[in-house]
């Protein structure tokens, strides 16, 4: 969420991106009345402390002197049940304070353009054209079907609907596109790490909007624990109510997981096939930077993430995320959206593949991570987000755009190192 002092001190700014992501001012003034309420609350607070401690002087001169103080000491008594009955007044002010400031988005950059929904996020650049080919196109499903790479069947019935067994290549294949990702980042200088899969509630409120996403995340009955969605969740909690210093700025960490997701906001939607699913394995990239450097970081994880599909030889475009299509976390977000023929009817279409995004403060606020200058001064780090790999997406574009004539689809040469094939061809029959 918003830091409480900035949103005192900025109220226009706080006011005028809201309105542009569309949300009106009612959380905002929610926010502001409250925080009124509470500091007039202290205020009082503090006054009775000072009325007990005169009074206890009081008591105490009156005692030496021997004189009987029981007015006195019923005085404050009733001091000390007022200090009380306010300071619960306190708390209750400070929730709805906070409930309120953690739906007010962040504070949008000046690049992000208005738009109703994610059909007016803006394509900023095109790498790459889309794939043409000579003979009838299979789609992902019909290729995995053909080459013995997916079984859907069984894992409808062992777990569910977007479950899936990935078998032979496209298992080995998936795996390559882990071990690829994860060399990348660590010649770019990310310490790799394979955080927890699950979260408590403290830590994952911290990575994202419980109200916002609670249709997606999956959660572990009778225990205070939650599936992450992505293991960026568990990686800005990794510094969670920590002090960081200023030399140690940037904290590049990659993260290796698994990823689970309920997609109940998603119904009806790629309900075939490998593009929604409830787990997949996803290779990310978090930042954590001084404030003045979060634009330079997110160019560069953006460049990350665009060099391995230019790698790849996968077709893309980038475009910028929209205010009716951006979360309340982000200030800023790039997609990159991968050409893949198989979808919209075989007539091919860009889709989703990787999200970079700037949070700013945002996270760092509700994890308390903050970073100390040379001087002295204490800030709210600056967190970032990118997605490195999302294997499925990868493996969909792969098949999609690679297939031949013959029903076989080549590997890209990058991978050849990590699958020890470089074709996946038909089974004899």
């Amino acid at each position: 969420m918003l830091d409480i002092k900035f949103v005192r001190e900025h109220p226009e700014i706080v006011k005028a991106s809201e309105i542009k992501r569309g949300h009106g001012t009612e959380f905002l003034d929610n926010t502001l009345k409250y925080d009124k309420l509470w500091r007039e609350a202290i205020q009082k607070t503090e006054k009775l402390k000072h009325q007990r401690n005169v009074v206890s002087e009081e008591i105490n001169k009156m005692k030496k002197a021997g004189m009987s103080a029981g007015a006195e000491i019923k005085k404050i008594g009733k001091v000390a049940d007022e200090i009380k009955r306010n300071d619960a007044v306190i708390g209750e002010y400070a929730h709805q304070r906070n409930d309120a400031l953690m739906n007010i988005g962040n504070i949008l950059d000046k690049k992000v353009p208005k738009g109703k929904d994610d059909s007016e996020n803006v394509p900023i650049r095109f790498v790459g054209k889309p794939t043409k080919f000579k003979f009838p196109i299979k789609d992902h499903i019909e290729l995995g079907e053909s080459l013995d790479l997916f079984e859907f069947g069984t894992a409808a019935k062992v777990a569910g609907a977007r479950f899936v067994y990935f078998k032979n290549q496209a298992a080995i294949l998936d795996l390559a596109l882990q071990h690829y990702a994860v060399d990348k980042l660590v010649k770019a200088g990310f310490n790799m790490i394979w955080p927890p899969m699950m979260l408590n509630r403290a830590a994952l409120a911290g990575g994202v909007n419980l109200k916002e996403f609670g249709d997606t995340i999956y959660k572990i009955e009778g225990e205070d624990l939650y599936l992450i969605g992505t293991s960026e969740h568990p990686l800005v909690a990794l510094r969670k109510d920590q002090v960081l210093e200023e030399k140690d700025l940037p904290i590049k960490v990659g993260g290796i997981s698994a990823c689970f997701r309920k997609e109940l906001g998603a119904h009806g939607r790629d309900t075939k096939g490998i593009f929604r699913m409830h787990q997949f394995n996803k290779i990310e990239q978090v930042m954590y930077c001084k404030p003045e450097d979060s634009p330079k970081y997110f160019d560069e994880m953006q460049k990350n993430a665009e060099n391995m599909f230019k790698e790849l030889g996968i077709p893309f475009r980038v475009v910028i995320i929209c205010t009716g299509d951006l979360g309340n976390k982000q200030s800023l977000q790039y997609d990159i959206e991968a050409w893949m023929p198989g979808q919209n009817e075989k007539k091919g279409a860009y889709r989703e593949v990787t999200s970079c995004s700037n949070c700013r403060e945002y996270q760092a606020v509700t994890l308390n991570t903050k970073f100390k200058r040379k001087n002295g001064e204490v800030e709210y780090v600056h967190m970032l987000n990118n997605t490195a790999i999302a294997t499925p997406r990868a493996v969909i574009a792969i098949l999609e755009n690679f297939q031949q004539k013959d029903g076989s689809v080549k590997i890209p040469k990058v991978l050849w190192k990590y699958t020890g094939f470089k074709e996946i061809k038909p089974k004899k029959k």
